[in-house]
């Protein structure tokens, strides 16, 4: 799933709000799970959809082009976790990582073609970053999918936003962070009473290593935005996690991948979790206050298990939805405290 990096100013610390779209999943990140950078420089929404700098802060939600604003947010949210969905009817032919090398690869391309990148005039230090945010970027989708073929979509992406979630808690240095995450950690707790061995373990480490790698995705996405100009960054981190994916993606399906309807497929699958959320993100930018935005990303748990529900046949019991809900709550949380540190 590219994941949005929007130029906003927002809560002290990175709040964790879990996209679909994957990368992905905004748009880069596997769910598409939205997060304001550290610094408030650059936040990136969802598994990764570039964004464009200077993002205004918006009026009081009370228009009408708030209301709409709230429905373009939404209707990104249910982009990415669908588009995470479809990938998930793939791994059946071409596997999960030749579903990521599909995704990533074609994400790439298109980053690349209308980007077009400078390759010159940049310091080692540059190019390290902009490998260690390709690399990061990478792992997170890497993970996310292994993660989404072992585990039901909900869990999965409600796992994984426990990484942004932390990094807010820390970055933000408030007593109330500290609730938040205790609020999160009874979430996963819930989540594991009697249900972590039907998730299995193998697809709960996958997702929390996503989560660690969605992490790290915030701090060198910041890094990059800074030491980049545009979307030049996110491009060419995007063509370093396409060369570490498509091998791997090769190797495990093979010719697979160039079968036309895999391909078709995988090109809905990138178009769902980037193109789509990344153009809905970036206008419902332009009408919300950024808290806000960040806020209803935090939905995206709760959108990741009925899209899980609806295109894969995935239900939860009780218990794992009142989980979802409590660290649902704790992102929308984290990302209002942050906010009032700010005040």
């Amino acid at each position: 799933m590219t994941n949005t990096r929007v130029q906003v100013g927002t809560a002290a610390g990175s709040a964790a709000v879990a996209g679909a779209g994957a990368a992905g999943t905004g748009a880069t990140g596997p769910t598409g799970a939205g997060s304001v950078s550290p610094t408030g420089a650059a936040a990136t929404t969802g598994r990764g959809t570039p964004a464009t700098g200077g993002i205004r802060k918006a009026a009081a939600p009370a228009s009408a082009g708030s209301l709409g604003g709230i429905g373009l947010v939404l209707a990104g949210v249910l982009s990415v976790q669908f588009g995470s969905a479809a990938a998930a009817l793939l791994f059946p032919r071409a596997g999960a990582l030749g579903v990521v090398a599909l995704r990533v690869t074609i994400a790439a391309v298109l980053l690349l073609v209308v980007c077009r990148p400078r390759l010159r005039g940049h310091s080692r230090t540059d190019w390290a970053v902009v490998g260690a945010f390709g690399l990061a970027l990478g792992g997170m989708n890497v993970l996310f999918y292994q993660a989404i073929d072992r585990i039901p979509l909900g869990p999965a992406v409600t796992l994984e936003v426990l990484g942004p979630l932390l990094l807010s808690v820390v970055t933000a240095r408030r007593a109330a962070s500290l609730v938040w995450a205790g609020m999160a950690f009874a979430g996963v707790f819930l989540l594991g009473q009697g249900s972590f061995g039907e998730l299995s373990l193998a697809g709960a480490a996958f997702a929390l290593g996503a989560g660690a790698m969605w992490a790290a995705y915030i701090v060198f996405s910041s890094r990059a935005g800074a030491r980049f100009p545009r979307l030049d960054g996110l491009a060419l981190a995007m063509g370093v996690a396409a060369l570490v994916s498509l091998p791997l993606g090769i190797g495990a399906a093979g010719t697979t991948l160039l079968e036309p309807e895999v391909l078709g497929i995988g090109l809905a699958v990138a178009l769902l979790s980037s193109g789509v959320p990344y153009t809905l993100e970036l206008l419902a930018l332009r009408r919300l206050p950024a808290a806000t935005f960040a806020v209803l990303m935090s939905l995206a748990p709760a959108v990741a298990a009925l899209a899980g529900f609806l295109v894969l046949g995935q239900t939860l019991s009780a218990l794992q939805c009142v989980a979802i809900a409590l660290v649902v709550g704790a992102s929308a949380g984290a990302v209002r405290a942050g906010g009032a540190g700010r005040k």
